[in-house]
């Protein structure tokens, strides 16, 4: 029996709305969901239409398992002008309190903007306080609402990219629910798929599967690209890994949903098995 639940991604979707895609979702299995940002999809502004999405997802028995908060440059809560800076934990709060209304366990962020390269040591470090001062504020909202933040490791190249420096503002939120969230697209881009599993274990909660040829983000379905999924599922085991693997695949417009969602079941079976064959061993 597969140890971990496998859920999906609602950002395959992401050009469509959320209410449209919920009853397919339903149908094709899954029950485990984290519910995409993106406004096209579901505006986490508009609370009435957020309360209704919580509502429907509890009429058909899915999950909430995750919300991916927004990322973007302009959301920078590492920002040394402090209305930017603020503006973006304003930003994050919201979409957290939106998460809560859908009934979301956790929150998962990025520690950083999506803004490539490493600037000078003295305003990196500045910056590093800035993020680790705004990761406080959103923590604490999060806080009374129930929410486990999850911060994600980020796209190598991107400021706070590194794992090291995902794990220094881990250890700076001053709050008890917060834990990590492994893109392993991202880790495999990075180079780091064969240590981040046991730099993040003991805070390890989620799961973003997704595949690539290690040249871009392709957010292939797991197998179709390079990244070594036995020995990955062996490092989960190894591990006690106790969260919730979320297929985090991509979506085109010119697809229809019953498409995309065939490739999400092909890609859930593919990984179901291998977890099944690690299980197997383990009981052997």
């Amino acid at each position: 029996m597969n140890p971990w639940p496998i859920g999906l991604s609602t950002g395959c979707f992401s050009h469509r709305n959320l209410f449209d895609v919920l009853e397919p979702i339903h149908t094709a299995g899954f029950r485990e969901l984290e519910i995409c940002s993106l406004p096209k999809h579901l505006d986490y502004h508009l609370t009435e239409e957020v309360r209704r999405a919580g509502g429907r997802l509890q009429s058909l028995g899915l999950r909430p398992f995750s919300f991916h908060a927004p990322f973007a440059e302009r959301i920078d809560i590492t920002s040394l002008e402090e209305p930017a800076r603020l503006a973006a934990v304003d930003e994050l709060t919201k979409a957290c309190e939106s998460a809560a209304l859908l009934g979301c366990q956790n929150v998962v962020l990025h520690p950083g903007p999506e803004r490539a390269g490493r600037p000078p040591e003295a305003e990196f470090l500045q910056r590093m306080h800035r993020a680790a001062e705004s990761l406080n504020q959103v923590a604490a909202r999060c806080s009374e609402l129930g929410l486990q933040i999850l911060l994600e490791n980020m796209l190598a190249h991107l400021l706070f990219g590194p794992v090291r420096d995902m794990l220094y503002l881990l250890g700076e939120i001053n709050t008890c629910n917060v834990g990590t969230c492994l893109d392993t697209g991202h880790a495999h881009l990075a180079g780091e798929m064969s240590t981040v599993i046991q730099k993040l274990s003991g805070h390890l909660k989620l799961v973003h599967v997704n595949d690539n040829f290690g040249d871009w983000d392709a957010h292939l379905p797991p197998g179709q690209g390079r990244i070594d999924w036995p020995q990955f599922v062996a490092e989960l085991k190894r591990s006690e890994f106790h969260g919730v693997l979320v297929l985090e695949m991509a979506g085109y417009a010119h697809e229809s949903v019953d498409a995309i969602l065939t490739r999400a079941i092909q890609a859930r079976e593919f990984l179901g098995r291998l977890c099944e064959n690690a299980a197997r061993t383990d009981a052997a």
